[in-house]
């Protein structure tokens, strides 16, 4: 993208990432091609993190426990603990493929389709950068696509990333 005097426009990039390997792909060929080749410290990258919604516990867990403070806090501390070594795992991808790239950071929490499709919006972004897990028709049916519903509900460009085919299979 440039502006009327030709100069390379800055351009916010939001990279949805996950613990998928697609996610990582994603971002991994969003650094190489997406970004200005010649001068990437006009994009920023902005990598969002969705948790999965919180689930509601009762007091009694399906045995006839309680759920103790310490049982939930625990839990909580391990999704805080898998968004921030996502996190760091594609900032560190970043680092390591483009020089001077500007990288945000967010994590947020929720359906993953809606807390993109709003933070999109909210961050008027450029464009959005997410992968593509695969799923069949049978699986996609009942799990919903996060890439289908953020195609059709964002309002700025959408890049579908996805995984190469493994080649193990054949010779």
């Amino acid at each position: 993208m440039a502006d009327e005097t030709g100069a390379a426009k800055e351009r916010k990039i939001l990279v949805a990432v996950d613990e998928s390997e697609e996610s990582m792909h994603a971002l991994s060929w969003s650094l190489k091609n997406v970004l200005v080749s010649n001068n990437p410290s006009k994009d920023t990258l902005i990598l969002l993190y969705v948790k999965p919604p919180r689930v509601v516990y009762s007091a009694l867990d399906g045995t006839g426990y309680l759920l103790s403070s310490d049982i939930m806090a625990t839990m909580q501390k391990y999704s805080n603990d898998i968004a921030d070594c996502v996190i760091e795992k594609a900032k560190r991808m970043c680092r390591e493929q483009v020089q001077d790239v500007k990288v945000e950071t967010i994590i947020d929490h929720g359906d993953p389709r809606d807390v993109i499709c709003q933070a999109a919006e909210k961050l008027h972004v450029d464009m959005l950068v997410m992968g593509s897990h695969g799923y069949g028709l049978i699986k996609r049916a009942f799990l919903g696509s996060v890439s289908n519903h953020c195609a059709q509900n964002v309002k700025c460009p959408v890049l579908i990333v996805k995984r190469p085919k493994s080649n193990s299979g054949s010779k």
